[in-house]
């Protein structure tokens, strides 16, 4: 009787142990890794450095750790790269991809939340989730206990985090929950802490050449491109890993003519693909952080942070909270107190100011090209929609500004002109709702403007040849 009970024990036993193995290799079976990029240049040292933060060593918690940086520069490949790494360490695992693109409404939240709970408990079955509020209770009830491991990619919107990673105690002991966004306040809000947020930043110039080279240049390919080309190329992706992918398979097999051809393309038109990808985080600003974003991209790239904050202050646009945003978002950083904007999206700021109308100047709200002022002053505009003007030639120039060129432009609000003498002789007449008013050297006369109220803020005519001033503005 004894050794029937011993012999059914240890059957029990090695029944139980075999359906454990069983389930740990189905587990892993099931989970396969993702594709990172065709050519990951950079990315593994990068991997290094954000596994070492994730401290999978720490049992005791949860950690959630935030990818922040601008469109196109390998947030998603960097998460894949490290889904990879690690998800075998972990009970249950998901990548959720594009998630601000597959979570329009709340339908789409409910989605991702069934597709979360069905990959991370391996379900043969999708979850149903009837509403946002009954899949979050799911999410926190049936994975509090386990250890999973949790990527939500492309994040632009609190509610999704709410809605899928709410808080860590939704998790098990050890899970990690990894954040890719281009909105740096997301995390904060979120209570990310400030350790575990790493900036995604561009590739070093070394990364960026082996990149380039393996996209345009085939192993079987006979064309030699001169070196001054392939610097431009590089200098106009600036270590973008998504501009240099595509421009590297774009002039794959072309010629130096090409090449040439592209360049000279590019300095005017962005390209489409990597343009329409920058150009998200602009279309996710509220207007008064657009009108912002649009004046330093067409003006102020390269200027003094303090005194563009006056210039764009006296436009009735609120600075202090719109350039936090606009760092935030990734679109521009302030270095050493100097306004700085990435080539691509400095480009892309410019062209959706010229999309406004190509073929008539005076119908956009900013210019700053030469021919573009001097088509706008010498014609009779009619209704004339540009908000500011500024024009910075690199050597003094002679220009023809009629009297009243200024008289339709009435929407007006700045302008700037540097190295620009008027040839005529005698003061030009500004618009009341002018705000800045800024010709340095070159100007004889004093601008006149029209009887009524006023709305000047600034004006800054110093190095001037001024004989007289009006008394309204001594």
């Amino acid at each position: 009787m004894i050794l029937q009970l011993l012999f059914f024990v240890f059957v029990s036993d090695e029944s139980e142990l075999i359906e454990r193995i069983v389930k740990e290799i189905s587990i892993h079976l099931d989970r396969t890794p993702l594709h990172v990029a065709k050519h990951p240049v950079g990315i593994d040292s990068r991997v290094v450095k954000l596994i070492s933060m994730l401290n999978l060593e720490f049992d005791d918690g949860v950690i959630m750790m935030g990818l922040w940086g601008k469109g196109g520069i390998g947030k998603t490949s960097l998460s894949k790269a490290i889904y990879n790494d690690i998800f075998r360490q972990f009970e249950g695992s998901t990548f959720l991809a594009n998630v601000r693109e597959t979570s329009k409404d709340c339908k789409d939240l409910v989605a991702l939340q069934e597709k979360l709970l069905s990959e991370v408990l391996l379900l043969k079955q999708r979850s149903v989730v009837p509403n946002v509020d009954a899949g979050t209770n799911l999410v926190r009830d049936r994975l509090c206990h386990k250890k999973v491991l949790l990527i939500l990619d492309d994040v632009d919107d609190l509610r999704q985090l709410n809605a899928l990673a709410g808080e860590g105690k939704w998790f098990g002991n050890g899970s990690r929950v990894i954040v890719t966004t281009r909105d740096k306040h997301l995390l904060i809000c979120h209570g990310i802490d400030q350790d575990h947020v790493y900036e995604v930043k561009a590739l070093e110039d070394y990364e960026a050449r082996e990149l380039l080279s393996k996209h345009a240049f085939q192993t079987h390919q006979k064309l030699i491109i001169k070196i001054d080309l392939v610097d431009s190329v590089l200098n106009h992706a600036e270590g973008l890993p998504l501009a240099i992918e595509v421009l590297g398979s774009f002039l794959c097999g072309r010629g130096e003519h090409e090449w040439k051809s592209t360049l000279k393309k590019l300095s005017r038109v962005p390209h489409k693909t990597i343009n329409n990808v920058l150009k998200i985080s602009y279309d996710g600003l509220e207007d008064n952080e657009k009108e912002i974003f649009l004046h330093i991209a067409c003006f102020f790239k390269g200027w003094d942070s303090e005194y563009i904050k006056k210039i764009i202050d006296s436009c009735d646009l609120e600075i202090a909270i719109g350039l936090e945003i606009l760092i935030e978002r990734s679109l521009i950083s302030i270095e050493h107190g100097i306004i700085e904007v990435h080539d691509l999206i400095q480009l892309m700021g410019m062209d959706i100011v010229n999309q406004e109308c190509r073929d008539y100047p005076w119908r956009r709200s900013r210019l700053w090209l030469y021919d573009d002022v001097l088509d706008v002053l010498s014609h009779n505009m009619g209704d004339c929609a540009v908000k500011a003007i500024l024009l910075e030639l690199p050597k003094q120039k002679d220009i023809y500004i009629e009297p009243n060129a200024f008289k339709n432009a009435s929407r007006l609000r700045l302008l700037i002109m540097h190295n620009v003498h008027n040839s005529f002789q005698g003061p030009i007449c500004l618009p009341n709702e002018l705000r800045w008013f800024e010709w340095i050297g070159c100007a004889s006369w004093f601008p006149e403007f029209s009887s009524g109220p006023k709305k000047l803020v600034g004006l800054h005519m110093s190095k001037s040849n001024i004989i007289r001033v009006p008394k309204q503005f001594k």
